[in-house]
């Protein structure tokens, strides 16, 4: 199956980069190269496209405003966001599970960000990625998430903040655990964090944030450590600096 893909960048040179790399994969074929949003949109009117990698500081009209636009329709194509921003700042496209490149381009990065995109479309998954998209793009009426989209396989799950009970570091991932089952998220717990309200979650312990309603009782567990046991059960341990936040929350 081909991948009928257009690129958006105001850069001549980070077009170019692009196409050069992208020929090392020989299903996707570039219909198209745009130098602003305006263009691109002519492009997308003109033929079907399946994936589009999208420069985020264009002149004129940025990259996220072209793509809160296609958010609006049910099946968008899929974007890859293409940025020189930070670490810190593409912090929020992991936590919404889209997919993004920095720049300067990085050969294996791309392999991966291309290889997702295929296993999204061939399991029909636009209607999922619109949802997650709307979610990272929406106007913010208040800085907290309400739900997470989490990416497996070629699929976006979006989980309900409000059924999370706690959750756990793994290293780049974050262990979710809700009332029902355990679900990974590839995202590093301190970025998310930054994301939940800190009204109803708490961090406990370097690999610990909990909902602070689920926190039952504390206990010590030997010399300096603690833990606590939550309402649905679990454990979690509790850092020392943290037990002032823990006992406030349990009085």
């Amino acid at each position: 199956m081909m991948i009928n893909t257009v690129i958006v960048d105001d850069e001549a040179p980070s077009r170019i980069n692009l196409r050069y790399a992208l020929a090392a994969h020989g299903q996707w074929r570039i219909v198209a190269e745009c130098a602003s949003a305006a263009a691109a949109r002519t492009a997308l009117a003109a033929q079907a496209v399946d994936v589009i990698f999208l420069d985020i500081q264009m002149p004129q009209e940025s990259g996220l405003a072209l793509a809160r636009s296609l958010s609006e329709q049910a099946e968008p194509p899929l974007i890859i966001f293409v940025t020189a921003y930070s670490e810190h700042a593409v912090a929020a496209f992991e936590v919404h599970a889209l997919d993004y490149l920095l720049k300067p381009l990085d050969d294996s990065r791309l392999a991966q960000a291309v290889e997702r995109a295929a296993a999204m479309l061939a399991l029909a998954q636009r209607g999922a990625y619109a949802r997650a998209l709307r979610g990272y793009l929406a106007p913010l009426a208040s800085p907290w998430l309400t739900h997470i989209s989490v990416r497996s396989v070629g699929r976006i799950e979006r989980i309900a903040v409000a059924e999370i009970l706690w959750l756990e570091s793994a290293g780049n991932y974050v262990q979710l655990h809700t009332a029902g089952r355990t679900i990974l998220h590839r995202v590093t717990l301190s970025k998310l964090e930054t994301h939940l309200d800190t009204a109803h979650f708490s961090r406990v312990h370097r690999c610990a944030v909990v909902r602070l309603s689920q926190l039952h009782s504390l206990a010590v567990t030997g010399d300096g450590t603690y833990a606590a046991t939550l309402h649905c059960g679990a454990q979690v341990p509790v850092s020392e600096r943290y037990l002032d936040t823990v006992r406030r929350a349990m009085e």
